[in-house]
């Protein structure tokens, strides 16, 4: 569904939610954490960076941690940094710009429900959803305190 780097990216980044805010993650623990290799992380991180998701510190003492709450980071902003056209809202059969709900292709209307689904999860799941602090039996933790609602999917015509 997603690209290799996006799904690492996600790893990378629920591992990060989970920590304290101010907790500095070395890079090889994040590797060794999540089975992202040192050096495709690197790169991801560098990305993730640029666009004001982790902070990286050198040294030492550094390494890397979120820039921004988890809670303010809807999973399509970073599966966007990795797969464009992921989290875009296309034609099933590639028909776009040709394909809309006054113009439909042959699959339009059984793809809606699925396409509508799918993007209302990517715009509102934030990282601190899948934050591995929100895994059951982490006791303490998880516990829904500053999750949105998922407001419900409706099908949409475009």
């Amino acid at each position: 569904m997603f690209s290799t780097t996006s799904k690492y990216a996600l790893r990378a980044l629920a591992y990060l939610s989970a920590q304290k805010p101010d907790r500095m993650v070395p890079g090889e623990e994040l590797s060794l954490k999540t089975g992202v290799p040192r050096n495709y992380l690197s790169k991801i991180l560098l990305a993730l960076g640029n666009a004001g998701i982790v902070t990286a510190v050198r040294g030492a003492a550094g390494g890397y941690r979120l820039g921004v709450r988890p809670e303010e980071v809807p999973l399509n902003r970073v599966i966007g940094l990795f797969d464009r056209t992921a989290t875009k809202r296309a034609c099933l059969l590639g028909l776009r710009p040709f394909c809309s709900g006054k113009n439909p292709c042959t699959a339009h209307h059984a793809w809606m429900p699925a396409k509508t689904a799918f993007f209302t999860f990517l715009e509102s799941t934030t990282l601190r959803d899948i934050s591995l602090s929100g895994r059951p039996g982490r006791a303490g933790k998880g516990t829904g305190a500053g999750r949105r609602s998922r407001p419900k999917a409706t099908a949409v015509e475009e």
